[in-house]
């Protein structure tokens, strides 16, 4: 009966020490990144943010192109309005009745006008040197009116219009010549109000 109990603990013993034999190793010490790894993910970073800054770059330069191209767009625009509208028209010798290119120019610029409800137009009426300077005056005075006549013809406020005669005082071509007739037999157009930013007719 002596035996048993230490033959039971042997067997304990036993066990004991095979439990400690299976138990598990401890896990490795972790090994941290190599200089070379470091490096090359620091290098990997400032490219990745060079990278964006020149995307980012990129994209502001094609914004403020862009931009600009639509401020060069807006200038043209306005400069081909005011150019339509400051057009100056001519006139038959002795006369003040709108010949056909007369007429076509004035309707150019009655959608021009239209469009920009607050332009404020005068109207200045020339002559050539023949004629007595009371007469040309008045001649000058009927065309400036008869362009005046044509733009409240479209439904154009009278208001929006004033008109002046130079008569000859204001030669254009300092001849005296045919051509340099024709030349001055015209009227002027000085845009007095509303003319900073125009709209283009629909």
């Amino acid at each position: 009966m002596r035996a048993r109990p230490v033959q039971i603990a042997v067997v304990a013993v036993v066990l004991a020490m095979s439990a400690c034999k299976k138990a598990a190793p401890p896990p490795p010490a972790p090994v941290g990144p190599s200089a070379e790894e470091i490096a090359r993910a620091r290098q990997d970073s400032v490219s990745a943010a060079n990278a964006a800054r020149d995307r980012a770059a990129a994209a502001q330069a094609e914004r403020d192109r862009a931009a600009q191209a639509e401020r060069d767009r807006t200038t043209a625009a306005q400069r081909e309005l005011s150019t339509a509208l400051e057009a100056m028209i001519r006139f038959d010798y002795d006369e003040s009745d709108l010949n056909a290119e007369a007429e076509r120019l004035l309707r150019d610029k009655v959608d021009i006008l239209r469009a920009n409800g607050d332009v404020r137009i005068r109207v200045e009426g020339h002559a050539d040197e023949r004629g007595s300077t009371e007469y040309n005056l008045a001649l000058a005075s009927r065309r400036a009116e008869a362009v005046k006549q044509f733009f409240t013809g479209f439904g154009l406020d009278a208001g929006r219009f004033e008109t002046v005669s130079y008569g000859e005082e204001r030669a254009l071509v300092n001849r005296s010549d045919e051509d340099a007739w024709a030349q001055n037999r015209r009227a002027e157009f000085v845009i007095t109000g509303g003319g900073a930013t125009l709209t283009s007719p629909r």
